[in-house]
């Protein structure tokens, strides 16, 4: 009888009641608590992980593919014995991880849900999922997304819709799939990791921000998502939508969760142009060492936390408001003192963040012709060799970014649109450096003021100005005439407002579950922001804020 089998037989013999443990899944540090006492196994978590995925899976289609079930049991059992001799890779070994699917994985296919890559295979696994496969994480799925990541409510996606799994009592509602009035939106475009985290379909899912479509879906769905600072983790096989923005995510059920995988995931990729480099990495802890070494790991005391009023759009649900000054209230008991900031330039940061996103993504968007890359047209009816291929092969809201974006870079609007919102950019950025303590790592003259009564460690906002919508008030009349509203493409461009500066300045960003709201019930999460590069200050406040 080998190692592994003692160990499953032993870990049985002590848990007559580990399906009511597990049924409703705890978090990975307290997952491993259970593993380190031999009261849980790999193989039983990913049992009922594959159960909660067939029971609940295709009502919130939160999965576009799923791994092969005895290729996940082979590499769930290989885990156990590491953990039975001791010898676990680290705290994700044999914890099943979902991948959104514009993220490459080798074993399964990589759609960006979209059919113009349906059934494509990457011949390599992206960085973070070999970071995760070499520390023994079982990648169980590909998520659900707006295709190529353009949209927030993922309704956007060749595979259809992903619903919100959380009803207002806290229980899901896959089984409300024939009541459409009742199907709210899961965000986006990162909506089916957020929903596969919430819906226990794995214990932690990895998406992509590029204006937020990590920390929106994470807000709606009652969960922790962190966007870190821009080239902080490899986007070595993230298939980009705006180079300059996209930023590998994490969507987890609490902040500690978020940062052991950060972690696991934070290391320089010299294959990724736009990683930080390891001197810039030494250069952050050394010149933030003196502030870490005396920072109170059990409250907020000497902690600046800043306000800004800019953040008071009117498009702002009242709830929404209640939530954030109960947050800044918690914050206060927490130790922390709270400061009045201006972000002046933040109003111009949702214009100028479309025009600059659209714009990369129309020259990203180019490659996919359908001779190069992507589908190809059954029947060809134009001149262009292309233009069947585009036409078949991507969503509505696809080409229309693509056309938008084009004509930012066309002549004669170039300099009306793409270099104005270039300027607002380095304004926003110079607007946070203004206001945080902590120097930005990236300007060569800036220095710590953190005596300075007026500036900040971290930042407080809304994480989203509403609570999840209704998918049929997210869905474009163009996109589905049979809806009959009075919807636009271009409303759902202000659910991002409140994300988007973090994204254009690359600092590290997180939501945090913050409360319910009074009027409908449903969850509701802060954002908390910090320097670029500082994302130790964000996930020691996010924490403590969060406990």
């Amino acid at each position: 009888m080998n190692v592994n089998t003692v160990g499953n037989q032993f870990c049985r013999r002590l848990k007559p009641t580990l399906s009511a443990r597990i049924r409703a899944l705890s978090t990975i540090a307290e997952l491993n608590k259970l593993r380190n006492t031999h009261q849980v196994d790999a193989n039983d978590v990913l049992k009922e992980c594959w159960g909660n995925i067939k029971d609940r899976g295709k009502a919130i289609n939160a999965y576009i593919s799923v791994e092969d079930k005895d290729y996940l049991q082979q590499q769930a059992s290989e885990a156990q014995t590491r953990w039975f001799k001791g010898q676990a890779k680290s705290v994700v070994d044999g914890v099943p991880i979902a991948i959104k699917d514009n993220i490459c994985t080798e074993r399964m296919t990589t759609t960006c849900g979209s059919k113009m890559l349906e059934g494509f295979e990457s011949p390599y696994d992206a960085t973070v999922v070999k970071l995760l496969r070499d520390a023994g994480a079982l990648i169980v799925a590909k998520c659900n997304l707006d295709q190529f990541g353009m949209g927030s409510h993922n309704v956007h996606s060749h595979f259809g819709h992903v619903k919100n799994p959380k009803n207002t009592d806290g229980h899901f509602h896959f089984s409300l799939e024939s009541l459409p009035s009742h199907q709210r939106s899961a965000g986006g475009s990162s909506g089916g990791s957020a929903a596969a985290v919430a819906a226990d379909l794995c214990f932690a899912a990895l998406g992509s921000d590029t204006g937020g479509s990590v920390r929106l879906p994470a807000s709606y769905c009652g969960i922790v998502g962190f966007k870190p600072s821009y080239g902080r983790i490899s986007r070595r096989g993230l298939i980009a939508y705006a180079n300059s923005l996209d930023t590998v995510g994490i969507l987890a059920k609490d902040t500690h969760d978020a940062e052991l995988i950060y972690d696991i995931l934070s290391k320089y990729d010299k294959q990724d142009p736009t990683s930080m480099l390891p001197s810039m990495r030494e250069r952050i802890e050394q010149e933030y060492a003196d502030y870490y070494d005396k920072m109170d790991l059990d409250s907020l005391k000497g902690v600046r936390i800043g306000v800004p009023q800019e953040y008071r759009v009117k498009e702002l649900d009242e709830s929404i408001m209640e939530i954030w000054r109960m947050g800044i209230q918690k914050l206060q008991k927490l130790g922390a003192t709270i400061v009045p900031i201006s972000l002046p330039n933040t109003q111009y940061a949702l214009p100028a963040y479309y025009i600059l996103a659209l714009a990369e993504a129309s020259s990203n968007m180019a490659r996919y012709d359908g001779m190069r890359y992507g589908h190809t047209a059954e029947k060809t009816t134009s001149d262009l060799l292309y233009a069947d291929a585009r036409t078949e092969g991507l969503g509505a809201e696809v080409k229309r970014r693509i056309m938008m974006g084009t004509f930012a870079l066309s002549a004669g609007h170039y300099e009306d649109h793409f270099l104005p919102a270039q300027k607002i950019r380095r304004l926003v950025q110079t607007d946070f450096n203004n206001v945080f303590c902590m120097p930005n790592p990236l300007l060569d003259d800036a220095v710590a003021d953190l005596s300075n009564a007026s500036k900040v460690h971290a930042i407080i906002t809304p994480g989203a100005i509403s609570t999840a919508p209704l998918i049929s008030k997210c869905i474009p009349e163009v996109d589905d005439p049979t809806q009959h509203t009075s919807v636009k493409s271009v409303d759902g461009f202000i659910d991002d407002v409140m994300t988007v500066p973090a994204s254009l300045a690359g600092m590290p960003a997180i939501t945090v579950p913050a409360g319910k709201s009074t009027v409908d019930g449903w969850p509701v999460g802060l954002q908390l922001l910090a320097q670029y590069g500082d994302e130790k200050t964000l996930l020691h406040v996010a924490k403590l804020f969060q406990s």
